[in-house]
């Protein structure tokens, strides 16, 4: 089998592998790049491995005058610049040391090697710089089923590494059949190891739950993450149930991870969201529960947030969306209230306040609809 496309072709990835073949290296595509290109999905990241060791590869990329960056030199890795294409390039490796979160490697020349450490078999892909892949695990026949598997024991796995767990679920919903159900032995192995995910740190744990509900259709992977335990480490309180009302109410919508997270409930402080997530994670929170009209949420909120707010009451609830519901949210998010402060000079300081409060919630409670003249009446 071969895999194709631009990124394959690209004159500075072939210009790459080519100076690493010519000085009697392998260069091998690998993981996301040969998955996504087996599957007919977009490939955004090109990774190759090599046999060379880093200094190697340094040594000859600097000599083409590519551009070297020691991304994670530790671990074999360098990204390498071919006319205006970053390349992570990975000396073939083998595990010698892990602790659940980070591994001491030791370089290796055999591609079956570096494949074993791999986390599943459908990422130990690897394809040459022709396009023809090579399969040292098999993992081209559970790739062409949409089936995810460990490589291996599941539990080495992911003792190797504890992020895994999630990758696990993630992976799932992104690649795997969700009519197949999930791998039995994989859950089994999340479940019983669920307490080394308070081993990862907050950006780790909340960096893979965004990308999990970025996939188009994670509702069967979060409720199995909900059936292992894996859900209750990550999100205490969190109840998956709503989640699958409302992908089905976003029709297609782009997802959008804090809408999705706002259905799941529970605590989010382990997932280290930034100001702006976790602001508007709290407000939508607040607008399930407030009852609020579309137009009044468009005011408070903005059209996005408004728009995540009406979809996400209406899957905790388990009710209609409102006739009009985006008109209405349009209406509101560009309206302005009436009034000012110049609009009552007989009045000042609390008086002053209290009075625009007051007029304000008369405005609100009616759709934002009175005008100046009714309001000032």
């Amino acid at each position: 089998m071969r895999v194709t496309g631009d990124w394959l072709t690209h004159p500075g990835t072939q210009a790459l592998c080519a100076v690493l073949e010519r000085a009697g290296y392998k260069a091998l595509f690998v993981g996301g790049c040969v998955r996504n290109a087996l599957l007919g999905a977009p490939v955004s990241d090109v990774d190759i491995s090599t046999d060379a060791t880093p200094k190697t590869v340094t040594n000859l990329a600097e000599n083409a005058d590519f551009k070297v960056v020691p991304t994670g030199i530790d671990h074999g890795t360098v990204t390498v610049i071919a006319q205006g294409r970053p390349h992570e390039v990975t000396t073939f490796r083998r595990d010698v040391e892990t602790d659940g979160r980070r591994a001491v490697v030791a370089f290796s020349t055999d591609v079956a090697e570096d494949a074993k450490r791999r986390d599943f078999t459908m990422n130990a892909l690897y394809a040459d710089v022709r396009g023809d892949v090579i399969d040292p695990l098999g993992g081209l026949s559970d790739l062409i089923a949409r089936r995810l598997r460990f490589v291996g024991d599941a539990e080495t796995r992911i003792r190797e590494d504890y992020l895994r767990i999630l990758r696990f679920f993630r992976f799932h919903a992104w690649y795997a059949d969700p009519d197949a159900g999930i791998d039995a032995e994989g859950m089994a192995a999340c479940a019983a190891l669920s307490a080394g995910i308070e081993t990862l740190s907050a950006e780790r744990v909340g960096a893979e739950m965004k990308k999990l509900l970025l996939a188009p259709y994670p509702a069967p992977a979060v409720a199995s993450m909900a059936q292992a335990g894996i859900l209750a480490v990550v999100l205490p309180g969190a109840d998956a149930r709503a989640l699958a009302a409302l992908v089905h109410l976003e029709d297609g919508a782009t997802p959008r991870p804090v809408r999705r997270l706002a259905v799941l409930g529970g605590e989010a402080d382990r997932l280290r969201l930034s100001r702006a997530e976790a602001r508007d994670l709290a407000a939508l929170r607040e607008a399930i529960g407030d009852m609020a009209p579309p137009a009044v949420l468009g005011w408070r909120l903005g059209a996005a947030l408004a728009t995540d707010a009406v979809l996400a009451r209406a899957a905790v609830l388990e009710t209609p969306v409102p006739l009009l519901w985006q008109d209405d949210i349009a209406r509101g998010a560009a309206a302005q209230f009436p009034i000012r402060a110049v609009d009552l000079p007989q009045l000042t300081g609390p008086a002053l306040g209290a009075a625009l409060k007051h007029l304000q919630g008369l405005w609100l409670s009616a759709d934002l609809r009175l005008t100046r003249e009714e309001l000032l009446r």
